[in-house]
């Protein structure tokens, strides 16, 4: 992964900031070709497929979107525990390539205990939304800096927005190393 090889080679720090994707989208989810009614879906599928592969991601046979709130609130959580960062690849891979609903409780639960966290506690975030003021805070910062889509990297108020191959985010990352060491001199 993009982010994976940065990290091992770049002095970054990955902090996510969540992203209000379809909020609209109601609990049992809504199938790609409702969300996209009236045209054609498998253009998009191949579009997004090939992103996802030029980025290293796996991607699977997705037949609807979910609200990912509740998942959100789950991953701002993981955040504040020990080995939390693994629920984001795992919630990636349980939406994108497994094709599970984000707002089922007990599917979120079980990606949680998968990431190594425990269950019991994730399961308390989730059903007392005891991260929900943390998000919403998120999704004001992502609308005050004018963002419109996933995967957005920012930083010195510079943006690259989108699965973007390594190669990218490596000059993103280099060009902000540059813009730090010459505010060094």
């Amino acid at each position: 992964m993009s982010i994976e090889k940065l990290k091992a080679n770049y002095p970054v720090k990955i902090r996510w900031i969540h992203f209000p994707l379809h909020p609209e989208t109601p609990i049992e989810g809504k199938s790609l070709a409702e969300l996209f009614a009236g045209r054609d879906i498998e253009p998009i599928k191949q579009r997004l497929k090939g992103l996802m592969a030029e980025a290293g991601l796996p991607y699977g046979e997705r037949t609807h979107t979910y609200n990912s709130r509740l998942a959100q609130e789950l991953g701002k959580w993981a955040d504040t525990q020990e080995g939390g960062e693994a629920i984001h690849d795992a919630l990636y891979k349980a939406y994108f390539v497994d094709n599970i609903n984000l707002s089922d409780v007990e599917q979120l639960v079980a990606v949680a205990e998968q990431a190594g966290l425990d269950g019991v506690a994730a399961r308390e975030v989730i059903e007392t939304r005891s991260f929900k003021n943390a998000v919403d805070a998120d999704w004001q910062r992502a609308r005050e800096m004018g963002i419109t889509g996933v995967p957005t990297f920012y930083q010195n108020d510079l943006v690259v927005v989108g699965c973007q191959p390594y190669e990218t985010l490596e000059r993103f990352v280099k060009h902000l190393l540059e813009l730090k060491q010459k505010q060094a001199q």
